[in-house]
């Protein structure tokens, strides 16, 4: 993690991005600060002139090798970390969108040091993020929901 992203007085807009092939979800460990070694969803900050959507392609590419078509919103999180005194050393506000991918052979890059697909069930079992586990509860139920209403549309 670079310092220019420490100790800030603003929040960094992210993206994560809840990434789905038949019926497993994508995970990244990360390999930079905050949340080293850690099991997340694929993402990073955005870039100024790019929106959500491009930033979650992006970042879904550059870590694991995948395109993707992005869905829609799942939710917005805050991940504020604190140093021991108390203060913001990082603070993100998470945009998590829903995506899907045709192809599930990703290839760890970019700041992932490993990427694997899991049942969503197998989820729940993980070391990761509380907020993390509720945002790909709530993408797994809105994939359902928006594939029955697809299944109904004439």
């Amino acid at each position: 993690m670079t310092a220019e992203r420490q100790y800030l007085d603003r929040p960094f807009v992210g993206v994560g991005v809840v990434v789905w092939h038949d019926d497993t979800v994508l995970l990244v460990r990360r390999a930079t600060p905050p949340n080293q070694g850690g099991w997340s969803l694929p993402g990073g900050v955005q870039e100024v002139g790019e929106t959500v959507f491009e930033a979650a392609r992006r970042e879904v590419m550059e870590e694991a090798g995948l395109a993707v078509e992005v869905l829609g919103l799942v939710d917005v999180v805050d991940s504020i970390h604190r140093d021991g005194e108390g203060r913001v050393r990082f603070h993100y506000t998470l945009v998590d969108v829903l995506a899907e991918s045709a192809a599930g052979d990703a290839v760890a890059g970019g700041d992932a040091e490993a990427v694997a697909w899991m049942h969503v069930d197998d989820v729940e079992g993980l070391d990761i993020w509380s907020e993390t586990k509720r945002v790909i509860g709530r993408a797994h139920r809105l994939r359902a929901e928006w594939r029955a209403s697809d299944a109904r549309d004439p």
